[in-house]
């Protein structure tokens, strides 16, 4: 590979094959269905993984890190185990064919949901949810469509987020909408800010940072420095919103929704921005951990999660 292909941005690879993969899911949900389309999309993810040296690294680091987190020696990684992370990411797939198809419906999904945050759904102003590349974001996003009708914007740093949103309305989705936020600039922070006054959620992944670097902060996640984005927790302070995580993980009897509070406000002085950002951060990563514990199978970040940008590519 070439200096320049090494020094590529991961995500510049996600973004190509996130719209592509999106693309055959939408034409499978028209045309072939799940049935036909499970040993598709399980033969590419076969190919991912024989062929991928470093998703299959970074999986078996992930899995490394958590077993001596956790002081847990059944999570140690194996190749075994790394190739059923690879094939969970296949099905997770083929779960969002049901959830675009309608076919995944309110009462097949398990919503832990404590602080009974539900309720303020049809508050009136919006509120902002993080989640995570841990299980299956897009059911959690289909809350939106099958059964409080908010509308959910997703923010995302795709450069493709209209030509996803075409294929989401082609897929029957009304109530999600992507919205691109690779520059906080007044322009957006003022869509974002009436959003919210419409009684919208906003939604965002707070464990990837964004392409072409972007705001991050290094924190401590399974025992070891990872670069978490620091956007979440900047929009929550500069929107004026409350925060809530939420995660979706896949059991034996189907998926569970858990929503948790995490912060009433987020508020910052010029010279304490950065303490405070980290300080939430580092909160945001010890709740993941807790979860990845409960889903070890279910992470789908297939890059060099620790991997700090002065480090060579291998």
């Amino acid at each position: 590979m070439s200096e320049a292909g090494q020094k590529q941005h991961w995500a510049e690879h996600e973004e190509r094959g996130s719209f592509l993969l999106m693309k055959l899911t939408a034409w499978g949900v028209k045309v072939l269905g799940r049935r036909v389309l499970s040993p598709i999309l399980h033969g590419i993810v076969l190919y991912f993984f024989l062929f991928g040296r470093s998703a299959r690294r970074s999986a078996w680091q992930f899995q490394q890190h958590l077993a001596e987190c956790s002081q847990r020696p059944d999570l140690r990684p194996t190749t075994w185990r790394v190739f059923k992370q690879f094939m969970a990411f296949a099905d997770a797939l083929l779960d969002k064919l049901d959830v675009w198809n309608g076919k995944l419906r309110l009462e097949q999904i398990e919503i832990v949901d404590p602080a009974n945050l539900r309720d303020q759904l049809r508050g009136e102003r919006g509120q902002m949810l993080v989640g995570a590349h841990l299980g299956n974001l897009e059911v959690c996003r289909a809350l939106a469509e099958l059964g409080e009708k908010v509308t959910m914007n997703v923010l995302v740093h795709t450069r493709h987020a209209e030509r996803f949103n075409r294929l989401l309305g082609e897929a029957g989705a009304t109530n999600l909408r992507l919205i691109q936020v690779s520059e906080l600039d007044p322009a957006i922070m003022l869509q974002l800010s009436q959003r919210l006054d419409r009684g919208e959620w906003l939604a965002i992944a707070g464990d990837r940072v964004p392409l072409h670097g972007g705001r991050n902060v290094r924190v401590d996640f399974l025992g070891h420095s990872a670069a978490f984005p620091q956007g979440p927790w900047l929009l929550a302070g500069l929107l004026k919103c409350p925060i809530n995580l939420i995660f979706c993980l896949k059991g034996p009897s189907g998926y569970r929704v858990m929503l948790e509070p995490f912060a009433a406000a987020i508020e910052w002085r010029r010279s304490d921005r950065q303490q405070v950002i980290a300080q939430w951060t580092q909160r945001y990563a010890d709740r993941l951990a807790h979860y990845c514990l409960q889903a070890p199978q279910q992470w789908f970040n297939f890059y060099p999660f620790w991997k700090s940008d002065d480090e060579p590519s291998t």
